[in-house]
């Protein structure tokens, strides 16, 4: 039980430790002397004096200024000197949302409301003299505050200032705690991110809507009542630096000031950087490609100290420890990049200040001068230029060039005057020309070249027309030229090897290379155009030159398809007008004329005296003699009796049933009884069909037996052709009266051996397939 409570103690002792560790530590008994001399400035380099320190007034044994110390927090500023507008121990974190310290009479200070436009309230200030040994004087700093609450920072400005001005003149303090490159206070109005609204800061108020950024990327950070933060401030800024220029020997007054603006609440305090506060050698910048700001090749570069001949200097390059043999004047020229440091024993304080500056260069710019051929529409030696083709070859294809100024003149291109702003459509201004192209890369350093502008006179071989036909059904004078198979071979006739050649619809164009025309080109002017000719060499004119294009028309007289018909076992002749150049059938034939001995589909093709061709179909149909197969009779109608004939053939037949008149039906209407000899006729001339017989039958409506020799029997013509037919002869009763099996012979109006009286009997005709017709007729006496 005991080793247990051991334990949990020693755990509760680790964990108050860890707590502990995460906050900065506030000492806030030291002196103004201690604060400069061993903390903020602790070098022999910095000659300083008369310190002073001023603040909370209010606090019984707690001042608003003293020593920091980041401990194991994770706190930027490792160690250095707090000046806050509250008690200073009440910086140490966590964050507690807390509305503040202050007393409402604790004043402010005049100087920071003079140089900051403020009212000020629970100011601290830290103030000292100091002597400077070199030109420059800087310390780095972080400003925190509760301001960063909600919307206040849109609002309020709590603010810090460092202030500094030659000591016994009557001079404004200038305050160089600043935006860098700006003359704008450090405050928390001037530093903050977007104000929305913090929700998960426990201050009474209604939610405001907020405000824009402003010098956002020099915010720090936000510190949260959820975290543990090593500061109790609810807002912060990144390490900043506040910097200014000297003049060696003289006394000036520093005073470091921060105060709450209006009102004592919501406290802020600035964490100045231990050993910051220097005595500055500042070189300048350094010059690289990563600060964009490198020099350029060739070019040299004074490194300047800025200090007096009287000091001593050392020089050194690239990480050396042996001094630059020679170099030991207050500047540095170069010439070649490197790191240079340089080391300067201050007098007569017994201590050295040294900087260091990066030196690179851009890589040099090579350059090509270049020539622009162009072509003249005139002679006069004018022309317009598209001065962009030369761009690429001028910047030897280095992307990395990015401007390209073209000048009529050396001295416009040093000067940048009178730019050439219409590059793609540039006229020159005399015959052969010469610019001037000012090329920069992105680093601004730059060289010249020449382009020079010369109108191109080269001479090209006589052009002939370019002749085509129109191949369409259409024959209107317009076809498609393949423009590259037809008109190029004749314009790079003789030139030399590498030329190509663009074509435009008129001189204008060509000249300035707009709207070239696709290489398979329709002409838009029927039978007869002229295009130009562009001859390009690389990107230069080297020859325009016009093209006649013609177009052939060729629409022959009778050339629509046409159609005939062969005979079974015979032959056709094909003929086509003669006066053509050539002729080409299809079966093979080279005349105007051709035998064929089958049906099908023929065609010939025909040239004339311009090469121009067009092609005539032949369709040559089967015909042949028909053949009648059957011929169907319906008779037994008086003389409205009819025939409809079938047969067989591959041709165009008309029929006839006595071989003189013919018609184109197969069925014959209002015949009369009796024999008939049916033909076909092939209308292609193949000739006339095997005859067909056919009978047609009807029977006598009465007949008189009176032995005068006139219808003295009752009989049906023809129909003794028709033998294995039959005829039953009925009364009006049904009763069979006759049968007759031999067609020629008739009934004469007995019935056993008796006369039968007048009257109507009927009859049933019974042929061989077994169709029946049945009618009835008279007897009179």
């Amino acid at each position: 039980m005991k080793g247990t409570k051991n334990l949990l103690f020693l755990i509760l002792c680790i964990f108050s430790t860890s707590v502990k560790a995460q906050f900065i530590t506030v000492d806030d008994n030291k002196t103004a002397q201690q604060l400069v001399e061993n903390v903020l400035v602790k070098s022999t380099c910095a000659n300083v004096s008369n310190f002073n320190a001023t603040g909370d007034r209010f606090t019984p044994g707690r001042n608003s200024y003293g020593y920091f110390n980041a401990d194991t927090s994770n706190f930027p500023l490792r160690e250095g000197v707090i000046l806050a507008t509250s008690t200073s121990r009440a910086a140490r974190g966590p964050y507690t949302a807390n509305s503040g310290g202050g007393n409402s009479e604790w004043k402010g200070d005049s100087d920071l409301d003079l140089a900051l436009g403020i009212h000020s309230i629970n100011a601290t200030v830290l103030e000292f003299d100091f002597v400077p040994l070199t030109s420059a004087i800087s310390f780095n700093y972080i400003f925190a505050s509760n301001e960063y609450q909600k919307d206040f920072s849109c609002k309020y400005s709590d603010a810090f200032a460092f202030l500094i001005k030659e000591k016994g003149t009557t001079d404004n303090y200038k305050n160089i705690a600043v935006i860098p490159g700006t003359t704008t206070p450090v405050s928390s109005k001037n530093i903050h991110p977007t104000i929305i609204d913090d929700p998960s800061t426990p201050v009474p108020g209604p939610v405001e809507n907020g405000c824009p950024a402003i010098n956002e990327t020099l915010f720090g950070n936000y510190n949260t009542i959820t975290s543990s933060s090593p500061i109790n401030y609810n807002g912060q800024t990144k390490t900043l630096n506040a910097y200014a220029d000297v003049v060696i020997g003289k006394t000036y007054h520093i005073k470091l000031v921060i105060a709450d603006d209006n009102s004592e609440l919501y406290d802020s305090a600035v964490f100045l950087e231990a050993g910051s506060f220097t005595a500055d050698i500042d070189l300048g910048p350094d010059r690289t490609a990563a600060t964009n700001n490198p020099l350029c090749y060739g070019d040299s570069f004074t490194i300047d100290t800025k200090l007096p001949l009287t000091y001593a200097y050392e020089w050194y390059k690239d990480g050396s420890t042996i001094p630059m043999p020679g170099e030991n004047k207050p500047s540095l020229t170069v010439t070649t990049p490197g790191t240079y440091k340089v080391k300067v024993p201050l007098l007569p304080a017994a201590c050295t200040a040294e900087d260091e500056i990066k030196i690179e260069y851009a890589p040099q710019i090579v350059l090509n001068n270049s020539t622009l051929y162009q072509c003249d529409d005139n002679g006069d030696g004018i022309s317009v230029f598209n001065l962009t083709k030369a761009d690429n070859i001028i910047k030897n294809n280095n992307p990395s060039l990015t401007k390209l100024v073209y000048y009529k003149s050396m001295a416009d291109a040093q000067n940048e005057t009178n730019p050439i702003l219409n590059t793609t459509s540039y006229v020159n201004s005399v015959p052969n020309e010469t610019l001037v192209a000012k090329v920069s890369n992105a680093f601004n350093c730059f060289d010249y070249a020449q382009l020079n502008l010369v109108i191109s006179n080269n001479a090209i071989s006589p052009q002939n027309p370019i002749q085509s036909c129109d191949n369409d059904a259409t024959q209107d004078g317009l076809t498609q030229f393949d423009l590259n198979a037809k008109v190029t071979p004749q314009v790079i006739n003789g030139l030399p090897s590498g030329l190509v050649v663009e074509y435009y619809l008129n001189q204008t164009d060509a000249i300035a290379q707009k709207n070239q025309l696709p290489n398979l080109f329709t002409n838009t002017i029927a039978n007869q155009q002229t295009i130009y000719a562009r001859i390009v060499n690389g990107t230069d004119c080297y020859k325009i030159t016009p093209e006649t294009l013609v177009v052939n028309v060729f629409n022959p007289n009778d050339f629509q398809d046409e159609s005939s018909f062969i005979c079974e076992n015979s032959t056709e002749t094909l003929t086509i007008q003669s006066g053509f150049t050539s002729y080409l059938w299809s079966n093979g034939s080279t005349t105007n004329t051709t035998t064929v001995i089958a049906p099908g589909e023929y065609t010939v093709t025909v040239t004339n005296s311009a090469g121009c061709q067009k092609t005539k179909k032949y369709i040559v149909n089967p015909s042949s003699i028909g053949t009648i197969t059957n011929a169907a009779v319906s008779d037994f109608a008086g003389n409205d009796n009819s025939v409809t004939i079938s047969y067989s053939g591959k041709g165009d037949y008309e029929f006839s049933l006595d071989g003189n008149l013919y018609q184109d039906s197969p069925v014959f209407n209002g015949l009369s009884p009796g024999m008939y000899w049916a033909t076909t006729n092939d209308k292609n001339g193949c000739g006339i069909s095997a005859p067909y017989q056919i009978y047609v039958l009807d029977y006598p409506r009465f007949f008189t037996p009176n032995n005068d020799g006139f219808n003295d029997t009752w009989k049906i013509k023809n129909l003794d052709l028709l033998p294995k037919s039959s005829i039953t002869i009925f009364d009006r009763y049904g009763k069979l009266l006759k049968q007759l099996n031999e067609p020629n012979t008739g009934w004469n109006g007995f019935y056993l051996g008796r006369e039968l009286p007048s009257d109507d009997y009927w009859f049933a005709l019974t042929f061989e397939d077994g169709k029946t017709i049945k009618g009835h007729f008279s007897l009179k006496r």
